[in-house]
């Protein structure tokens, strides 16, 4: 894999110390500042799609920030998490079936505000929010459900390919991964030009070729490390990569 292969460490132990089931953990005794550090890392980074289920569930932009920050103080108030066995482990199931439920009670929302306490904080910045805006009027016909789903995924891959483009500065190959991710995926991949990426990148075509399939081996690797950072069983985790497959497929 491109870590190996770059000499960069892979992170080991992931089930064990900094995923999902730290959380579910602390559902069975008290709340624990370990469990709740890897539930604010997990709120830090898919508070997208709840944010965009709201938008399209009619709340405004002003609305369904200062909810989703409410709903992530609740999380802590309440220790909602304790339900979490009803989704059967997923955090995805998790944080969606608890904010319609948190949604629906929006009174809860408001004494949360005041409170105050254990509140976990994502910092929302302009750009973020134009971006999701624009997604919103591309899919203006699709469900809430629908757009919450593609926002899940969608953030899965943002992550992974965050993480593969560290990896890959860390090993002095930035601009190789400039060069290579838009081809990352198999259809770019398939359809990747050598002979002109080979003129950019001033490097011969058949390095170039054994470049993008290391770093697509790896890039899955690092999207199936993220997926188990959101399930509670080692099992689940192919069962949430169909599921992204087809959401990302549908149109």
């Amino acid at each position: 894999m491109l870590a190996r292969a770059y000499n960069i460490p892979e992170r080991e132990g992931l089930f064990a110390s900094t995923s999902w089931t730290l959380v579910l953990d602390a559902a069975q005794s008290h709340s624990s500042p370990r469990s709740l550090s890897a539930l604010s890392s997990l709120c830090a980074v898919y508070w997208r799609p709840l944010y965009l289920f709201l938008r399209r569930q009619g709340f405004t932009s002003h609305d369904a920030q200062d909810l989703t920050q409410g709903f992530f103080a609740h999380l802590i108030e309440t220790r909602a998490y304790t339900r979490a066995e009803q989704t059967k482990g997923r955090f995805r199931s998790f944080l969606l079936g608890t904010l319609k439920h948190f949604v629906a009670n929006r009174r809860d929302h408001d004494q949360a505000k005041k409170r105050g306490g254990g509140t976990i904080f994502i910092p929302i910045n302009e750009e973020a929010m134009q971006e999701m805006e624009v997604g919103m009027k591309v899919n203006e016909t699709w469900s809430a459900d629908r757009i919450y789903d593609r926002a899940w995924a969608t953030a899965l891959l943002r992550r992974a390919l965050d993480r593969l483009g560290q990896e890959c500065a860390l090993a002095g190959k930035s601009l190789l991964f400039d060069g290579l991710k838009v081809h990352l995926s198999g259809t770019n991949g398939a359809s990747a030009r050598y002979e002109e990426l080979s003129s950019r990148l001033h490097r011969p075509a058949p390095t170039l070729r054994s470049d993008l399939a290391r770093m697509r081996v790896r890039y899955r690797a690092i999207l199936r490390e993220e997926v188990q950072v959101t399930v509670e069983e080692p099992g689940q985790v192919d069962e949430e990569l169909r599921h992204l497959c087809r959401v990302m497929a549908a149109d």
